[in-house]
């Protein structure tokens, strides 16, 4: 019986939210769209929580709260980015859990948002997640065809 304990497994980027699932072609923002900060998927949040899709550390906290950064244990830079046009509310409606510079798991609560409030203010709730190092590490991604999500269960991207 041979194992080969070098074989890397292959890295998984887990829903942050429970919601439906779109591929980033669908954003209407070109900034996603046109995959501008890298690779990725979007989804439709169903309620105001965010939670870490990776196991990793917080590496950004936007000021106005509407996004998160985290870089996973395999180096991958992951980026949560709440709704569109969600700066202009300077952090109204949003409380983070966490700081820059902390662990966290797969799982963890990240943030909360007024989902009511945000979709009644901005221009979307769509929320995109996005390899924002995903130009430079040569690596390629797999997106899930699921078109629903369950927050910390539902593979949303692995590596090819």
């Amino acid at each position: 019986m041979r194992f080969n304990i070098f074989k890397k497994e292959k890295a998984s980027i887990y829903a942050p939210v429970n919601g439906e699932i779109l591929p980033l072609s669908e954003v209407p923002d070109p900034v996603f769209s046109q995959k501008m900060m890298g690779e990725g998927i979007a989804m439709i949040p169903e309620e105001g929580k965010v939670y870490s899709p990776v196991k990793g550390s917080i590496i950004l906290i936007a000021e106005t709260k509407h996004a998160i950064g985290i870089r996973a244990v395999d180096g991958t830079e992951i980026l949560i980015h709440v709704g569109l046009e969600t700066v202009s509310l300077n952090g109204e409606g949003f409380t983070i859990g966490v700081n820059v510079g902390d662990k966290v798991t797969t799982g963890q609560l990240l943030m909360e948002f007024e989902l009511d409030m945000i979709k009644k203010r901005t221009k979307s709730i769509i929320t995109p997640i996005v390899i924002t190092n995903s130009n430079e590490n040569g690596k390629q991604y797999i997106f899930t065809q699921e078109k629903k999500s369950i927050k910390g269960e539902t593979v949303i991207i692995t590596e090819a």
